[in-house]
């Protein structure tokens, strides 16, 4: 997969990193991919619904604590 943009939020406590999701999304072009990176355990709840109500894909993989949301605008 290729990343277009990548932003980590490690440290910062929810729901920020859903809110950034939220306002970069939509500066991306159609088929760019945004990497969220996060270590708070919340954003598993928030960042893949919201991006799947926008219409956009979201794949989520942990390592341990970390959470990498992998955004593709459609």
């Amino acid at each position: 997969m290729k990343i277009d943009y990548s932003i980590s939020l490690l440290g910062e406590p929810c729901p920020y990193p859903a809110i950034v999701a939220n306002e970069v999304i939509h500066k991306l072009k159609s088929g760019e991919v945004l990497e969220i990176i996060s270590d708070c355990p919340q954003s598993i709840n928030g960042i893949p619904p919201d991006m799947k109500a926008l219409g956009h894909s979201c794949e989520v993989v942990q390592n341990g604590s970390i959470l990498g949301f992998y955004i593709t605008k459609q």
